[in-house]
């Protein structure tokens, strides 16, 4: 499975992440490089704004994908071009909430999933997971 996440909607749904978006974005990474890994799965997001200097265009951060709106446009617009030129379609499942985005993306074959509930889904796939021992009990 593939995953394409529209960045600063699923940051949105932590509250004052706009007080920190380097931050933000690299805890967003951490947490779907993380869940790529353990689902086994191709993450690319793409994010609003100019490129973080830490984490540029086109870059893998532990695997996942990091793609940047392109200049005079949005991540939205990206995404559905990433869908449209996608040879597969309905192996793509697109995490944003945008309603428009949702529906371009849905008429193209792709599967949507609202951010909430991907991030809660993220979260339980994380918490899935043994925490490592370090031999003390």
């Amino acid at each position: 499975m593939a995953y394409i996440v529209d960045g600063n909607n699923v940051m949105g749904q932590t509250p004052g992440w706009h007080r920190d978006k380097s931050g933000a974005r690299r805890r967003l990474l951490e947490k779907l490089a993380a869940f790529a890994r353990i689902k086994k799965a191709r993450v690319t997001i793409v994010f609003d704004g100019a490129p973080d200097h830490n984490v540029p265009e086109g870059s893998a951060f532990r695997g996942v994908k990091v793609l940047y709106a392109e200049r005079g446009s949005d991540a939205d617009a990206r995404i559905e071009r990433l869908v449209e030129s996608s040879s597969d379609p309905r192996g793509l499942t697109v995490i944003t909430s945008d309603r428009h985005l949702a529906f371009l993306v849905l008429s193209r074959g792709a599967e949507v999933v609202r951010s909430g509930e991907f991030r809660s889904q993220g979260e339980r796939v994380l918490e899935s997971q043994p925490v490592p021992s370090d031999g003390e009990e």
